[in-house]
């Protein structure tokens, strides 16, 4: 598996790449406008020297006619020479385009130039090449004016780039340094502040780590930055579900160890007493069996329990249409109905909730299984579904003794109704409670009339419609 770099190194990248990029550019840019500034300081040079050689020309008489003339020495131009590092040629041509003293095998002038001309003289700037050796040339056109004649003379100079390749060098080398020192400095700050602003997941990677096996208590969000926050609350809100998940498995274990030791016992004790013929074969198997349904209905009650829990965490459920449900399991429990010869009313609405068919289905079944126990024969058993715009209602009203203040204290709680006369084995409600919990919804038992008027109980299940969920 590819290792994935860590937060820390994709701050760094995504800072330090972009920061370098700007830096290249800037060190570019800064080396460009170095250079154009140093060819302008050089070009004025070159210009002075034009000049120079224009302030010596003059127009002579020879043979009855004018001639430009110029007189100046290249000694005169060896003051604009840079520490001896580059040299300077130059050629003055005259009105008709001859050559009146420098270097003739100078390159002629070029008829343009696409530079741009920032002075007021007529000079104009280019590369060129002189001898095979790269020059800078610098062209000046100059009026001379004598008493018989006046006319344009032009005037070259050319200088070598000796100089200007030395300056080039070290202006990039210093601006090179100086970048590098830039990013360097960019750099340290950088990894100073990811590392600091990246010590908070360090520190719950470390607390995380060295916590003891099966520690999910809540991890501190005071001194977390805002950024981390919905991080840790969202750990800390799968550590509670974890916890609470946890903590339904070892109750289980807990429950389940503690109620089947006990029938366990009894039917090892019926088996041992049928073997030494204590009692009648017939009344040992009807008590063996007894104790073997018991302890059935006991394994499968907290097996349902368990189940409420794991569809708990399972997500969204489907949607599920309740009143045929209830249909289906008022079909299955007709044999009993029957035979308590109970007065049964079934009124049922559509109403569509969102929840595994089995879970509307165990609810429904211990309501009406819980009903039918304490109903008296011949009794009046109803079961309807009042609804409104948000939530649809599930009312089984039986006509038995209803529950006491004392009872009521502990009716959800795991194994607190067994011996009394409310309960399905001890689990039938809370099963009930904690589909309905699961399900967003609401569970109350109501006694019908007061003290010992009391003609029944209404246990009154509510849920959310499936519509009302999805908004």
């Amino acid at each position: 598996m590819k290792r994935q770099p860590s937060l820390r190194a994709r701050l760094l990248l995504g800072i330090l790449l972009p920061v370098a990029a700007l830096v290249s550019f800037n060190t570019v840019s800064l080396y460009r406008q170095a250079l154009q500034a140093s060819d302008t300081a050089y070009d004025r040079t070159l210009l002075a020297s034009a000049k120079s050689i224009g302030e010596l020309l003059h127009i002579a008489e020879e043979g009855g006619s004018a001639h430009l003339r110029s007189e100046v020495a290249y000694s005169a131009l060896e003051a604009f020479e840079a520490d001896n590092r580059s040299r300077i040629f130059y050629k003055v041509i005259g009105f008709d385009g001859e050559v009146v003293s420098g270097f003739a095998d100078l390159p002629a002038p070029r008829g343009d130039s696409s530079e741009p001309n920032v002075y007021a003289a007529l000079v104009r700037f280019y590369d060129d090449e002189y001898d095979g050796t790269p020059v800078r040339m610098a062209v000046l056109l100059q009026p001379v004016a004598g008493i018989d004649a006046r006319g344009m003379a032009t005037i070259q100079v050319a200088e070598t780039l000796d100089v200007r390749k030395a300056l080039a060098r070290t202006i990039l080398i210093e601006t090179l340094w100086r970048q590098a020192l830039l990013l360097g400095v960019v750099a340290a700050v950088v990894i100073a502040v990811v590392q600091r602003a990246t010590r908070p997941v360090r520190d719950i990677s470390a607390q995380l780590r060295t916590r003891r096996e099966g520690d999910l208590t809540p991890l501190s969000v005071d001194d977390a930055p805002q950024e981390l926050r919905p991080v840790l609350d969202a750990t800390n809100g799968v550590m509670a579900r974890l916890s609470r998940l946890l903590s339904h498995q070892k109750r289980f274990v807990r429950d389940a160890s503690h109620q089947l030791r006990t029938p366990l016992a009894v039917l090892t004790t019926q088996v041992q007493s049928a073997r030494r013929g204590d009692v009648a074969p017939e009344q040992a198997l009807a008590e063996i069996g007894a104790t073997v349904a018991g302890a059935t209905e006991l394994a499968n009650q907290m097996l349902a329990l368990a189940k409420v829990e794991q569809l708990r965490v399972e997500g969204q459920a489907p949607v599920t249409q309740w009143s045929a449900v209830i249909r289906a399991v008022a079909v299955d429990l007709s044999p009993l109905i029957a035979e308590a010869r109970l007065d049964f009313e079934l009124e049922l609405r559509e109403a569509s909730v969102r929840a595994h068919e089995w879970s509307l289905r165990e609810l429904s079944r211990n309501l009406l299984h819980n009903a039918i126990r304490h109903c008296p024969p011949g009794g009046r058993l109803s079961v309807h579904m009042p609804c409104d715009a948000r939530t649809a209602a599930l009312v089984v009203s039986d006509s038995g003794p209803g529950i006491g203040e004392e009872q009521r204290q502990h009716l959800f709680e795991p194994f607190a109704a067994a011996g009394h006369t409310r309960g399905s084995g001890g689990l039938g409600l809370v099963i009930c409670h904690e589909i309905v919990e699961s399900l967003g919804g609401s569970i109350e038992l109501v006694n019908r009339g007061h003290g010992a008027r009391v003609t029944g109980l209404d246990a009154i299940v509510r849920l959310p419609l499936a519509q009302t969920v999805a908004a």
